[in-house]
């Protein structure tokens, strides 16, 4: 499970006393306890879709970080950010390209936007980003 792999990886950085790599896990670890606690309370666990979704909400955060950063020119922390966001992103699954994407749509019985939008973030969720289908769909 990714959140498993996160956690150990965490561990890794403690041990080589990484602080960089210490510093997004644990805001990772942070976002994902609070994530165990809502879906405790609901009877639920964190899986790893919402492992991927809380990733990626944190690289996207960091992204604009590191833009606000750049523009008032501190580039030792764009530095650091940068590094944080592919730390980040190693732990993020392949996303799917266009081809898989349209072969998938082909495939389809039905090729509605709901219908197609809907079998995607059923089946493919986190694993491809959801306006690039929309985007394909609209190509066919």
């Amino acid at each position: 499970m990714l959140y498993e792999q996160i956690k150990k990886a965490n561990v890794e950085a403690m041990k080589n006393k990484d602080t960089v790599a210490r510093s997004i896990f644990s805001v990772i670890l942070n976002k994902l306890m609070l994530e165990q606690i809502k879906k405790r309370e609901k009877g639920g666990n964190v899986e790893d879709p919402d492992v991927v979704a809380i990733l990626q909400k944190t690289i996207k955060e960091l992204t604009e970080e590191c833009e606000n950063y750049k523009k008032v020119g501190n580039l030792s922390e764009v530095e650091t950010i940068s590094m944080q966001i592919k730390i980040a992103e190693k732990f993020l699954p392949a996303m799917m390209s266009k081809d898989e994407i349209k072969a998938v749509i082909m495939s389809l019985p039905e090729k509605t936007i709901p219908f197609v939008m809907k079998h995607f973030k059923a089946n493919f969720n986190g694993k491809c980003d959801m306006r690039l289908v929309q985007e394909v769909l609209r190509e066919i």
